[in-house]
């Protein structure tokens, strides 16, 4: 049996008359957190983290708390709906699940029929730990065409670092790092991917050097030790000046470098083409301080960076991820106690492996969408999502029909909303799966009640890289609701692929923790399960690579025909490579800042988050805003030569007076008509999606950076000096 080895559990659950209380993993933001769920009279009454979790160590964010309020919430759906009228009409009727899927299972296999599994796309969001159930269901139905955000976050760093060092080096805090550079993230803020700020913020209290390269002053940057005040989407000309100060100073590891690098003479090469004056010209960062970093680095040992996916939402990202993984390697940081380290998941079946990779056939690979020219991507299963739409509006390079988007909401969180709408209104068949009738599932045909972390068991965080898993236990039963899982392994059966299935979703959690030796009734009795942890695995195995070294020096990307080294290369749409363009949109917007209360497009209908983040907010800097005369508390537009918006302004000193940042992924659930409410303030109403603006091998969205133009909002939409 689980064991709480916290003496208060007992005591509240006497003095409060608590029924029980079920040991869970919060996924609330990418999961991982461990909680306590309080339960009375067959309803979750309080949630609290667990201090046994070796994860986040009993912290919780504030979006665990509003858990509750989701899972009760009035207008949340718990029962599956189909739309009656036309798209976006916001007329839906009750049907069974029986009905919702066996229509489902029929449009699926009537597409099939007449056009390939290609015209059936399917689709999820960041970190709901569904990704490898919805692979398998696409893979094994031959569809090559899934849609994530994972052409642009995560997906990027796991890409590149598995054909240049093998695996995701993930920050080793249990071992004190002695220096690390938080580079393009905010943990502290928004707790992401493999990490929790907990961890780093003890390694701080604890003596840790730190070094913030952000272009915001953040609670971290004014923590720092130094910080490298970068102009956006500069990132890899600023890495690649910092290996040059270390080359050239001699501060590298010379023993590693000789011995587990390929491509070294050809990368210090490549580095001495980034002299220091030539960096603070593009990065605007002083040149001494790039020097001061680079030294304080490289003779801090251990030391690691924590970057997040500032680095990853621009159209350099392959560029700007492996200069980073040249940074740990040349300072000897790789695989080293307290370093960045490459964790081994436990013994089981991974996303890969669950996911049925290996089931889809050569001709149906050959078939997805941008894999031809998106190469990195291609190899990781991964789209870009402007095909997608391409493919909907104008039939190219085939036609995709139907949409199957689950737990996600791309009108919000993809670039170019209207053209994302004008996909989904056109699609001949959608279905959706979600909490609420967002603005995505407005124009579904079909919506379905998805289950929250409460109401379901999984192994959770098995995507991960930090080489742990943890059991998600289920607590409760809303309506009708069913997980993800659930469902997708039901609606197999009723295409006729039960046999790549199972009879009940449990025996899909006992084939993933079968080789660890265990079954699903095992694991949940249990805290977690961690991979064996060992360091300096390179001095005997080597690196997983085709050289099995570490590949500064790509063969994977060379034999893609993309530069094997990485290089900095200004982005589209910068005061630089487009100064016409820079006169009439004289700012630079950073559209995606984090919100602590929410995720990405998540939770704005959660009285308890709401309350504490009313409005979307964007920073201008005050030069800035009495140039433009808008004051603390005015609503602003800000336009780019793709549409406007308007966010309520805050004047904040804290970047350079050239930049203006925005918040991301809203809408206004209050508006009650969905079609109306995601216009308003929402960022990717700006954002551009076009080929030109997106990384070479990922095809990653640059949805991070733009140029646009601000002035504070007057009565009828008017601007100052019409």
């Amino acid at each position: 049996m689980v064991e709480f080895k916290c003496s208060n559990v007992a005591r509240e659950m006497e003095v409060y008359g608590y029924d029980s209380v079920v040991k869970s993993s919060c996924r609330m933001c990418h999961g991982g957190c461990g909680v306590l769920v309080y339960v009375k009279d067959g309803k979750v009454k309080k949630i609290v983290g667990d201090p046994d979790c070796p994860i986040n160590h009993g912290t919780l964010c504030a979006k665990a708390f509003g858990s509750i309020q989701l899972a009760y919430h009035p207008e949340r759906l718990t029962h599956p709906v189909k739309r009656v009228g036309p798209k976006g009409s916001g007329k839906w009727e009750r049907i069974s699940w029986d009905e919702a899927l066996d229509t489902i299972a029929e449009r699926i296999l009537r597409y099939k029929e007449d056009y390939g599994a290609e015209s059936i796309v399917a689709g999820y969001g960041t970190g709901r730990d569904n990704e490898a159930a919805v692979y398998r269901f696409a893979n094994v139905l031959g569809s090559p065409n899934v849609l994530t955000a994972g052409h642009f976050c995560y997906g990027p760093r796991l890409a590149t670092t598995i054909i240049t060092c093998g695996s995701n080096p993930v920050v080793d805090y249990e071992n004190q790092p002695k220096c690390i550079m938080v580079w393009g993230n905010n943990l502290v803020f928004s707790n992401p991917d493999s990490y929790k700020g907990e961890p780093f913020s003890a390694a701080v209290d604890g003596g840790a050097k730190l070094i913030c390269v952000d272009p915001r002053l953040t609670r971290i940057a004014a923590r720092a030790n130094i910080w490298l005040r970068l102009r956006p989407t500069t990132d890899a000309a600023l890495a690649l000046g910092m290996c040059n100060v270390i080359i050239e100073e001699q501060l590298h590891d010379k023993e590693f470098c000789e011995n587990y690098v390929h491509g070294w003479d050809k990368f210090v090469d490549r580095v001495k083409e980034w002299p220091l004056d030539r960096v603070e010209q593009v990065t605007w960062v002083p040149k001494e301080k790039i020097v001061e970093a680079a030294r304080l680095f490289a003779t801090t040992k251990p030391a690691a960076i924590q970057w997040g996916v500032g680095v990853e939402i621009q159209a350099n990202l392959t560029n700007n991820d492996r200069s980073l993984i040249a940074l740990m390697g040349i300072t000897g940081n790789l695989d080293v106690p307290g370093g960045q380290v490459l964790f081994q998941t436990p013994n089981i079946r991974n996303v890969g492996t669950f996911g049925a990779h290996g089931m889809l056939s050569r001709e149906q690979f050959a078939k997805r969408l941008g894999g031809d020219e998106f190469r990195l991507a291609a190899r990781f299963s991964i789209i870009n999502p402007k095909r997608v739409w391409d493919a909907i509006l104008e039939e190219k390079p085939y036609p995709v029909k139907m949409l199957f988007l689950i737990s996600t909401n791309p009108i919000s969180t993809r670039a170019n909303s209207t053209e994302v709408y004008r996909a989904l209104e056109k699609v001949d068949f959608m279905a959706v799966s979600d909490f609420f009738i967002t603005p995505t599932a407005a124009l579904a045909d079909i919506v379905l009640p998805t289950a929250t972390w409460l109401e379901m068991d999984y192994v959770a965080d098995f995507w991960k890289r930090h080489g742990y898993l943890v059991p998600r236990r289920k607590v409760i039963q809303v309506g009708e609701c069913r997980s993800d899982h659930d469902m997708l392994n039901d609606l197999s059966h009723r295409i006729g692929l039960g046999q790549h299935w199972w009879p009940d979703f449990e025996q899909a959690l006992d084939h993933i923790l079968e080789p660890n030796g265990i079954t699903w009734k095992q694991f949940k009795e249990m805290d977690y399960v961690r991979g064996e942890v060992k360091y300096h695995k390179y001095r005997t195995e080597g690196f997983s690579t085709p050289t099995r070294k570490l590949e500064i020096y790509s063969t994977v990307l060379e034999k893609m025909r993309y530069d094997p080294l990485p290089q900095f290369i200004e982005a589209p749409g910068s005061p630089y490579s487009a100064p016409e363009l820079y006169k009439e949109y004289p700012y630079i917007l950073v559209s995606g800042r984090r919100i602590p209360v929410f995720f990405c497009s998540e939770g704005r209908q959660i009285p308890v988050l709401r309350d504490l983040h009313k409005d979307p907010i964007m920073e201008i800097h005050p030069e800035a805003a009495e140039k433009e005369g808008i004051k603390e508390g005015d609503w602003v537009i800000i336009e780019s030569p793709r549409g406007k918006i308007r966010q309520r302004a805050k004047l904040f000193a804290g970047m350079d007076p050239r930049i203006i940042f925005a918040e991301h992924g809203w809408w206004f659930p209050e508006a009650k008509d969905p079609n109306r409410g995601w216009q308003e303030s929402n960022v990717n109403m700006l954002t551009d999606n076009s080929y030109e603006n997106c990384d070479p091998a990922m095809g990653g969205t640059a949805i991070r950076t733009l140029l646009c133009r601000i002035y504070p909002e007057l009565p009828l939409g008017g601007r100052k000096n019409d």
